[in-house]
Order: structure tokens, then C-alpha cells, then sequence
């Protein structure tokens, strides 16, 4: 356990000019009292850890040392070649730097270890794009991702209400969700999220932008998409459920909507059924989803939704018998 640690704090220390006691025990999660201890245990083993005293002050590796890639466990290794994912880098056009950078971390680990890249690739692979859907790269997503990397700006046009609208973007990073593309950027001293498959046309400009170092593209994405699922449902129904139907209900609607409603329903009554308040998209997605449940929920509300319901049912007496 320790020497996992003191390894990342050299690793930390080298792609840092310096860090101080309580950033390094942050990363570490440990406490400065152990940092201090850890830095005295490096220098003792002759890695160069200088600590510079005072307010301003931390630790920084001296001469120029740099560590090599032979302190990796087998597991470590092919976890490193599961960071990337080859499919997604084929697409933004970064193929050929990807495949230079495994071959040369291939050639800095220890001989026993080589193997990793294709182990790891005989056991895990990323199939992104959801079923029943052809996948398709936009043709634009080499060029947006140019200008991710060099965080210029990018001049995108996308139709619009009928007309096509051109915004000056600054785009600070690609999402792949579930085979489609979108460009979180900022404009208009907003951020905002682009699908690119829609973009019609696009340029890199040469001017840069400034990257705001506290945006954090996965939290950024988790809340926006969270923001726009939960827009899509526009409407109510009036349920009352089995404690099969409690339990099978976040898997045939909204996730969070289900969760959401079964909290803030009250306790079950005398049968054991729970009745609760489900936001949906709209009467005929309702239809499809709470269809699935069959006799494991029972729709009170609105009056049109549950005679549709009925007269399924009906039609279903009818083919059964």
C-alpha cells in the first residue's frame, strides 16, 4: 500500500513543478504529517525530493530525474491500455498519434509486460453506439476536435427555426453518447451543448480562447444531460403499483423520475400497493412504457390514458381467451 503511494507521489512531483504538503495529501489521501514522512522515505532511497520551506513553499524532484515505467503491476499495465478508446480516436482523426504513444509506452515497460495491449484488448471492448442504431461519424468531428486540442475558437453554422443560425464557439470538449457526438462549448458567456452531426458547416479560427481551468467536462455533461431528460417530461400519471412493479418501474421509464416518484410516495396500503405521481413525456410514451408492467401497475389518472389501458385490455381477453 505504501509503495503504491510513494510511486504515485514521485509520479505526481514529475509532472508538477512543485506541490505543496496539502495538495499532495489531497491527491493522496493521506494526511501532511504523512506526506512529510513520505518525502523523507524517497529521499532516503535516493529519489531527489526537495522541500522548499516557508508559506509558498512544497516539494519538487531536483535534476531533472525522471521515473521509468517498470514500477507497473500486470493489472496497472492493462488498465493503462483501457483508457483509451480506439473507436472514438479513429473518429476524431487520432488514430496515428494513438497508435505511436502505446507503441512507446509498450517499449518503456518491463519486457513481462508488452503483452498487456493486447491482452487487454482480448478482454474488453467498447461498442458505443446503441441497437438498432447505425452508427455514423460526422464528418466534421475531425475538425471539431482540432480545435478541442488547441482550444481555438470554432465557427459553426446549424439550422435554426428554419433558417440556419452561425455562432463563434469556444469549444471546450466531445462527448460520445450512445453513438452520437456533441461539442460542449461556450458562447455568449454561456456553455452549451451541440450536436455535430447537425453542424452544416464549420471553421477553426486562428484566435484562441482562454479555458476556464474550473470546467469540469464530466460533472458539466451529468448535469446538462440530467437537465434535459428531466425537460422531456412534460406531463403526469397517477399509478398504483405491486411491490413488482415498484421494483421493475426505473427500468421502463425515467430512471431518476422513478426514483424520484417512489420516494415521494407515501406508504403502501393494506394490499401492499403504492400509489405515486410519475412525470412522463407524453400520454403515448407513458402508453409504451407502462405497457411493459402489465398487471404489475394499474393507471388511475388522467381518465383517457387508463381507458386506453382498458381497452387493451379488453383486446388482449379477446386474443388470450
Amino acid at each position: 500500500m505504501r509503495a503504491a503511494r510513494l510511486i504515485k507521489m514521485v509520479l505526481l512531483l514529475q509532472s508538477r513543478p512543485s506541490m505543496t504538503a496539502g495538495e499532495l495529501a489531497r491527491e493522496l489521501d493521506v494526511s501532511e504529517r504523512t506526506i512529510t514522512r513520505d518525502a523523507q522515505a524517497l529521499s532516503e532511497a535516493g529519489v531527489p525530493v526537495y522541500a522548499d520551506r516557508g508559506r509558498t513553499g512544497g516539494y519538487r524532484l531536483v535534476g531533472g530525474y525522471r521515473t521509468r515505467l517498470t514500477g507497473l503491476a500486470r493489472g496497472e499495465a492493462e488498465a493503462l491500455f483501457l483508457s483509451g478508446v480506439p473507436g472514438a480516436l479513429r473518429e476524431m482523426g487520432l488514430d496515428d498519434v494513438s497508435s505511436a504513444a502505446r507503441l512507446k509506452v509498450s517499449a518503456a515497460l518491463l519486457p513481462s509486460l508488452r503483452d498487456a495491449s493486447d491482452s487487454a484488448a482480448q478482454r474488453f471492448h467498447l461498442d458505443a453506439p446503441g441497437w438498432y442504431h447505425e452508427p455514423r461519424t460526422p464528418e466534421l468531428l475531425p475538425l471539431v476536435a482540432e480545435a478541442v486540442w488547441s482550444d481555438r475558437l470554432l465557427r459553426a453554422c446549424y439550422p435554426r427555426r428554419g433558417t440556419e443560425a452561425e455562432r463563434e464557439l469556444a469549444p471546450y470538449g466531445l462527448v460520445l453518447k450512445a453513438g452520437v457526438w456533441y461539442l460542449c462549448a461556450g458562447v455568449e458567456e454561456a456553455l452549451r451543448v451541440y450536436r455535430i452531426d447537425r453542424f452544416t458547416s464549420a471553421e477553426i479560427l486562428q484566435e484562441r480562447f482562454v479555458r476556464d481551468e474550473s470546467f469540469d467536462l464530466p460533472a458539466f455533461w451529468e448535469e446538462r444531460s440530467t437537465e434535459f431528460a428531466r425537460s422531456l417530461l412534460r406531463t403526469e400519471v397517477l399509478l398504483r403499483l405491486s411491490p413488482d412493479g415498484v421494483r421493475r418501474l426505473p427500468h421502463v421509464t425515467d430512471r431518476l423520475a422513478a426514483r424520484d416518484a417512489i420516494g415521494a410516495a407515501g406508504a403502501p396500503d393494506e394490499a401492499g400497493l403504492l400509489t405515486v405521481v410519475l412525470p412522463v413525456e407524453s400520454m403515448d410514451v407513458a402508453y409504451g412504457q407502462l405497457l411493459a408492467l402489465g398487471p404489475e401497475a394499474e393507471v388511475l389518472e388522467p381518465a383517457p390514458l387508463r381507458d386506453r389501458f382498458r381497452a387493451t385490455a379488453e383486446r388482449l381477453r379477446g386474443l388470450y381467451g
